[in-house]
């Protein structure tokens, strides 16, 4: 177990105590001036009421980020089977990576020695960088790259027998606790631990512009009771959050600032959202991110909440989403990025996206298909490739059918809130947004 697993000196007992019994937050810091957000242009509705939808700016140490805007995932530090300069050159203002998984592989260490996840990927655009908190929940109950988010019936939710969940014939990986998480790493199963402070101390190490404080994450399975008191435990972990964050800027004055968004959870509970809303929005966070379990059909509902409450001078993050008609009922609800690892992943099954919907590559009907995989599309890969040649890199197993493709999917989506963004600086969000949903969805 490398050293980054043991407590460090802010989670000793009475350091933590302080936390607890003072609020031990300070009300901020000074160097938080080097990140900021504007709000640009307020998104109408057709009547002219003002939504909760807008355009703006997130000012960071490497660059610019114009909301909205879709963030590309490079969970490795790679988006993957995609060159930096790739990503780069199809429009992607910023990157994501997981903290879980750079923690395990190569070591936070070697990120700091190289001078941070950016020059470590050759990437000098904005990052990111997610708490590992979902990872060590999802993976150490067995369910791999998602979580049970399948709701229960009213007569089931304070069924506390739901709320040890585990992914069937697996067995329980990670055990939370007040102070943190022990957890058992998917690479070789040697055992590690997460708390506040150490997810702090591993994101700044791998130094992203951006950072998500550590919180607990629930499913839809989990019990009203237990969906409270994990709300409760991941506003402490908040505190403990910002309070490390700041004396790690104060000992790391050599490196940039890096910017701290808490996260909101709450399920479907309108109640325990708007509650974690105003908890966290009361806290010294840079911005938000908005996570945990939902119903597809809820999200703009939920995200509504949340931005209804949240301080409206600070970004929000909507974390996993890609699905166009997702994205939009987000952007109207206030969310200002979103990050998703779908484009890439579908992009591994021949999988494409085009104005008229997703479609599948691997069919037959694309062996003699000599055009682009979208018609008019400015990507890399449908300025120069066909249909029918990357089909039969996809059949040969040849590796570029997934660069080739992603490339196109990741530019798909980046064009599209790209477009949505423009829309409503220039008072067409409404027609844009019919127009887009009603040929994606045509096919279904």
């Amino acid at each position: 177990m490398r050293a980054l697993c043991k407590r460090p000196a802010s989670c000793k007992p009475e350091v933590l105590r302080s936390v607890r019994q003072t609020g031990g937050v300070p009300n901020s810091h000074p160097r938080q001036s080097e990140f900021s957000f504007r709000v640009d242009t307020p998104l109408r509705a057709r009547d002219g009421a003002r939504t909760l939808g807008r355009t703006g700016t997130i000012t960071t140490p490497h660059g610019e980020i114009r909301t909205p805007a879709f963030i590309a995932v490079g969970t490795k530090a790679t988006v993957k089977a995609v060159l930096p300069e790739s990503v780069r050159d199809l429009g992607a203002q910023a990157v994501l990576a997981n903290a879980y998984h750079l923690y395990l592989q190569p070591g936070p260490e070697i990120l700091d020695e190289a001078g941070g996840l950016g020059r470590f990927m050759n990437w000098h655009r904005p990052t990111f960088t997610d708490s590992g908190g979902f990872q060590v929940m999802s993976l150490g109950s067995g369910f791999k790259k998602v979580i049970d988010m399948m709701a229960v019936d009213a007569s089931g939710a304070d069924d506390p027998a739901r709320d040890t969940a585990v992914a069937p014939g697996k067995e329980r990986l990670a055990h939370i606790d007040e102070d943190g998480v022990w957890f058992t790493s998917h690479l070789n199963g040697d055992r590690h631990r997460f708390s506040p402070e150490i997810s702090m101390n591993v994101q700044h190490q791998i130094g992203a512009d951006i950072m998500f404080a550590f919180d607990e994450l629930t499913t839809l399975q989990n019990s009203r009771a237990y969906q409270e008191e994990s709300l409760e435990r991941t506003r402490r972990w908040a505190e403990r959050c910002v309070a490390e964050h700041f004396r790690l800027t104060d000992e790391r004055e050599h490196r940039p600032y890096q910017a701290l968004f808490g996260v909101i959870q709450g399920a479907q509970y309108e109640d325990l959202r708007r509650k974690a809303c105003q908890d966290l929005g009361a806290m010294p966070f840079d911005g938000f991110g908005i996570g945990g379990a939902l119903e597809k059909e809820n999200l703009g509902t939920i995200v509504a909440w949340c931005s209804e409450e949240l301080p409206e001078d600070k970004p929000r993050h909507l974390l996993g989403i890609s699905e166009p008609d997702d994205i939009f009922a987000a952007i109207e609800a206030g969310a200002d990025t979103f990050d998703c690892v779908s484009p890439t992943r579908v992009a591994r099954n021949s999988a494409f996206y085009t104005a008229e919907g997703r479609f599948n590559l691997s069919g037959a009907k694309y062996r003699q298909d000599w055009g682009p995989l979208q018609d008019g599309c400015d990507c890399y890969t449908c300025q120069n490739y066909t249909r029918a040649y990357i089909r039969h890199l996809y059949k040969a197993k040849e590796m570029l059918s997934h660069t080739l493709i992603s490339i196109h999917n990741e530019r798909f989506v980046v064009r599209m809130v790209d477009d949505a963004r423009k829309a409503i600086e220039d008072g067409t969000f409404w027609d844009f947004k019919a127009e887009t949903l009603g040929r994606y969805y045509t096919q279904r």
